[in-house]
């Protein structure tokens, strides 16, 4: 009987290690945990509530030179996509006009997912946790065919404040980071530390990871994988409290994430359950070329009515 008894106990013990290791390294809060937002029980902006006179004039005392720095990349057929995105344009030449100046006209039609290709900031109701998004909204109480009724990327309005770059690939001595490379709190700590800055609440966290080097040349390694924050990093960025995060890969965060068992758990952290929009696929290289590492930021998203997100073209002024 003893034998069968400890055979049993074997059999359990290793059942309740397997299923430890299975584990998830992180698990999204609860509703009650996340909501409601700080912001308010209604609100639909987020971080996009430090958008205020004053981040506007913290971030213009900025300008000493007038230098302006373009961090989105150019919209054409030849960027990296995922899945069945795309970006085509088709030309519409439209006809001569007859009074005697013979004016002609041109135009296009674009063919894009515009939310969500190109230097694009992802919306809120971009992601959930399970059918909730910012502020446990309900998506199905929220969505038409026409756009989302609560939410969309048209409520973010202009965003402007001070601007930090945090060059990571700049710590390591690397133009580009290793693939799968899992930023971390220290990376983030030392790099400010090397750069003598400090976060401030409502700033616009830039990351440079170097990633963008690949951007239209290998665009197949660039949407495979990429380095980025991991849990732990976001959680401590999200604890700064700012207005966005950005980097210069295509989800801002490591992918595929080290656990698999969780996916893409950073646009969760951030957009979910702290209301922080996310800035993708930026062009760093000559902000970090340059180490200019402070700057008035500026962007306006599209108003694209209920969209989940929209392509965007930011700037740095120093």
């Amino acid at each position: 009987m003893r034998p069968i008894v400890i055979g049993i106990a074997a059999v359990v013990a290793l059942g309740l290690s397997t299923a430890a290791a299975q584990s998830p390294s992180w698990r999204p809060p609860t509703e009650s945990q996340r909501c409601p937002s700080k912001w308010g029980a209604n609100d639909e902006r987020g971080s996009g509530n430090h958008m205020k006179p004053e981040s506007v004039l913290r971030a213009t005392r900025l300008i000493k030179t007038g230098e302006v720095i373009e961090l989105g990349h150019v919209l054409n057929a030849a960027m990296p996509f995922f899945g069945t995105r795309r970006f085509d344009v088709h030309t519409k030449r439209t006809f001569m006009n007859q009074p005697s100046n013979r004016r002609g006209s041109n135009e296009e039609l674009v063919v894009s997912e515009i939310g969500q290709v190109g230097t694009q900031l992802d919306g809120f109701v971009h992601q959930t946790i399970e059918d909730k998004i910012y502020n446990c909204a309900k998506v199905d109480e929220i969505s038409t065919r026409g756009g989302f009724t609560k939410f969309g990327i048209d409520k973010a309005g202009a965003l402007i404040t001070r601007g930090v770059l945090i060059d990571v690939a700049g710590l390591k001595g690397v133009d580009i980071l290793p693939d799968t490379y899992e930023i971390t709190v220290p990376d983030l700590e030392q790099a400010l530390q090397r750069q003598n800055m400090k976060l401030q609440p409502g700033d616009a966290v830039i990351i440079h990871t170097g990633w963008g080097k690949l951007w239209a040349k290998d665009n197949a390694k660039y949407v495979k994988s990429c380095p980025g924050i991991g849990v732990k990093a976001a959680e401590w960025i999200a604890k700064q409290d700012p207005m966005l995060v950005g980097s210069d890969n295509w989800p801002v965060e490591v992918a595929p994430n080290p656990d698999p068992l969780i996916s893409l758990p950073v646009h969760q952290i951030m957009l979910v359950v702290n209301g922080i929009h996310l800035l993708e696929n930026m062009k760093l290289e000559e902000v970090a070329a340059k180490k200019v590492y402070e700057f008035a930021f500026m962007m306006q998203p599209l108003k694209i009515a209920g969209g989940s997100g929209s392509t965007v073209a930011p700037i740095a002024v120093r």
